[in-house]
């Protein structure tokens, strides 16, 4: 507070010199003394921004107000930059590339559109940060158009860069357009590792290892990120044993990994129920003096819950001296998923009493627990409380759960009601459950509601063997024989090929 002061004294000193009568020197040295003020960043508070505004006395120059203006953009009071703003007369291309900045941080991706267009409106030229900018804009919005202009302006007017090539590389590759995005990576001239991880995610997340895995032995250059992210796709696909052979490569070459790629490789674990490579993983942590947070903690309770050890994951919680949303939410799914309904219960008790704000996910596993443990009433409570008070919209898997919970009971009709009353009806939505219902209505013989349901799935064109196998079989414990065969004519089972893993002396199976 007293460097503030200070500046503030030397500001005024310096505006009341009679030696700067020159109005451009004025604002120079003015604008000088407001970028010190700006450099102290969150110190400031609104009111020393307006009284050094006050003491300019050029409160509309371009220059020294959106100094402040800058400040606040990228410190995060946005609505008092925008109201600078709205004073400039004439905004220059800085002030629209530091307002299309602080927009796109803050994910008002729209709004940072909206002033891209209006700066093209001033007959303002884009440079390179405002196409950096608006493009992380045009990929959050998936706005392929746009970035189509971009790319246009930049062959033919501005230039291509390095940070240019890798924001449209980015872009398109975001937007599925892999093809482009990889012309554009084969015309770079020089490529740095951010290029190299971005095409490589690219392939990754279309599910393209073989091309990721031959770019990343290509790359000259192999940093954390890169490794991280070849990783990740192998655990993506499940192909755990290749990750964990990645991973030890990356040793041998020294690069030290960070809690992120030992999480992506615990996950990967948890899939598959690795549990010998999960606890190696575990103990590297452990030797090499990794804190366990809650990101790397979260992953550890996943994976020996998936394994089998609930004690261990428990151990594993307790022992976390910061808990958020994702810790709270993978122990009680872990009890839900085991059948420990009354600790799950318990723990999203505390949960709730402590202030931790629960998520979509941690209500799939307190309304499992209420469906392993038959509490209706519960159950009901908690999907009301959803909405009335966490503003959780309900999906699919909420749906199923409470769906599964009233199917096990013989609550049927309010089942059905459930389903009718969902919001923008989804065929997605839909079809699971009224075959988790019609499910129930087999268990209870309730032939009446099978026949409608049936009826119901036919008329939304779901052809699933399941769907027939199940009017079937409700026919059928009603001694209905002639309705079991008109049934069974109609269906046509298709089987796919099963399969499953299993983990022998460290490799998966």
């Amino acid at each position: 507070m007293n460097n503030l002061w200070g500046s503030k004294t030397i500001f005024m000193l310096l505006t009341r010199d009679p030696t700067l009568k020159d109005e451009n020197a004025r604002s120079f040295v003015q604008g000088v003394v407001m970028r010190s003020l700006i450099s102290m960043g969150p110190s400031l508070e609104p009111r020393d921004y307006h009284i050094c505004e006050l003491l300019t006395g050029l409160y509309y120059e371009s220059y020294v107000t959106f100094s402040t203006s800058e400040a606040f953009a990228t410190n995060a009071n946005l609505p008092y930059a925008q109201n600078i703003f709205a004073r400039i007369e004439r905004p220059t291309l800085f002030i629209y590339n530091v307002m299309i900045k602080a927009h796109v941080r803050s994910g008002g991706f729209r709004n940072a559109l909206y002033l891209f267009d209006e700066m093209r409106a001033a007959n303002l030229l884009p440079d390179e940060a405002t196409v950096v900018s608006t493009l992380s804009a045009c990929t959050a919005l998936k706005n392929l158009d746009l970035g189509r202009e971009i790319y246009e302006y930049v062959s033919t007017r501005l230039g291509f860069t390095m940070i240019i090539g890798n924001a449209l590389l980015d872009m398109f590759a975001k937007c599925g357009c892999l093809d482009m995005a990889r012309g554009i990576f084969d015309d770079m001239q020089v490529k740095n590792v951010i290029c190299w991880t971005s095409m490589v995610s690219a392939y990754v997340n279309a599910g393209n290892l073989d091309e990721a895995r031959a770019l990343f032995e290509r790359s000259p250059v192999r940093d954390l990120v890169l490794w991280t992210t070849i990783i990740n796709g192998y655990v993506q696909f499940n192909k755990v044993d290749e990750a964990m052979a990645l991973f030890r490569n990356m040793q041998m070459e020294r690069v030290k990994p960070d809690k992120y790629t030992l999480v992506a490789l615990l996950t990967g674990c948890a899939q598959l129920g690795a549990l010998e490579q999960g606890e190696w993983i575990h103990s590297y942590l452990e030797e090499n003096f990794i804190t366990i947070d809650a990101v790397v903690g979260t992953a550890l309770i996943e994976m020996y819950a998936k394994c089998g050890l609930l004690e261990k994951s428990l151990q594993i919680f307790y022992n976390l001296n910061h808990k958020d949303t994702a810790s709270w939410t993978s122990i009680i799914c872990a009890l839900a998923m085991n059948g420990d309904t009354t600790r799950a219960l318990q723990l999203y008790s505390e949960m709730i009493q402590i202030g931790i704000q629960p998520d979509d996910i941690t209500f799939i596993g307190v309304l499992s627990a209420c469906s392993h443990g038959g509490l209706v009433e519960e159950g009901r409570r908690h999907f009301d409380s959803m909405t009335k008070i966490h503003q959780i919209e309900p999906k699919l898997e909420h749906y199923g759960c409470l769906i599964d919970l009233f199917g096990r009971f013989g609550l049927l009709d309010e089942a059905e009601e459930i389903i009718t009353r969902i919001p923008n009806k989804d065929n997605k939505i839909i079809v699971p459950l009224y075959g988790a219902l019609l499910s129930a209505c087999r268990n209870y013989e309730n032939v009446d509601m099978g026949e409608r349901i049936a009826k119901r799935l036919v008329e939304i064109e779901c052809g699933e063997s399941s769907s027939h196998t199940l009017l079937a079989n409700i026919y059928a414990s009603s001694s209905r024989w002639e309705d079991v065969t008109r049934v069974r004519k109609k269906m046509t089972t298709k089987k796919s090929p099963g399969c499953s893993a299993v983990e022998v002396t460290g490799n998966v199976h």
